[in-house]
């Protein structure tokens, strides 16, 4: 998810748009050289150090970004960059704008927990209703072959097991018996073949 969020400085002196991208904060040199109140050439020479000493991987804390009325990309670089050229010309503003940063990113990973957590439950809830008549169809007395009979019970513990991960994987699993009850569903799904249950 990529947007812009506002930094602005208590004295109106700063005012940043900063792009929330990959869970951190990212600035130009142009904008660093604003907040940090100092020339480009000086804040180029602090970030290229900062790579040349293995401080930071350079692959995962730079993007090149194409921006409007701009003819070529524009490097943008992580909070982490950002935080250790603000450490190295030792700028107050740039304590403000990592705590800013840090409580934007914050507040950034909650909404997005909070919003796939309502997916999930939107998702369950319909997946659950959906097993629901998938079981409720195979105890139906129309439905009267073995093997159809079968066929559902497979599609429904399959899709039980498929809960299990989902609630697994988004870490939503945290009883012990959960994730024991998980295990299991999985080892009886794996040891039941198709040919079992049409037998």
């Amino acid at each position: 998810m990529n947007q812009i969020q506002l930094f602005e400085t208590q004295d109106g002196q700063i005012n940043l748009e900063v792009r929330l991208q990959d869970e951190t904060v990212w600035l130009s040199t142009e904008q660093m050289s604003r907040l940090f109140d100092r020339d480009r050439s000086v804040l180029t020479k602090h970030i290229n150090n900062v790579f040349k000493e293995a401080e930071l991987e350079l692959n995962s804390n730079v993007q090149n970004l194409h921006i409007a009325h701009s003819d070529k990309p524009i490097k943008f670089y992580s909070l982490d960059v950002i935080i250790s050229v603000g450490y190295r010309v030792k700028s107050p503003r740039g304590v403000l704008f990592r705590k800013w940063a840090t409580q934007t990113i914050k507040q950034h990973l909650v909404q997005g927990y909070t919003l796939n957590q309502q997916r999930f439950d939107e998702n369950a809830q319909a997946l659950e209703a959906a097993l629901a008549l998938v079981r409720k169809t195979a105890q139906s007395p129309e439905l009267s072959t073995d093997a159809g009979r079968g066929l559902v019970e497979i599609v429904s513990r399959y899709t039980q097991t498929f809960l299990w991960l989902q609630r697994y994987d988004e870490g939503l699993l945290n009883d012990p018996k959960q994730k024991a009850t998980l295990i299991k569903l999985i080892m009886t799904m794996l040891s039941t073949t198709p040919e079992k249950e049409f037998a």
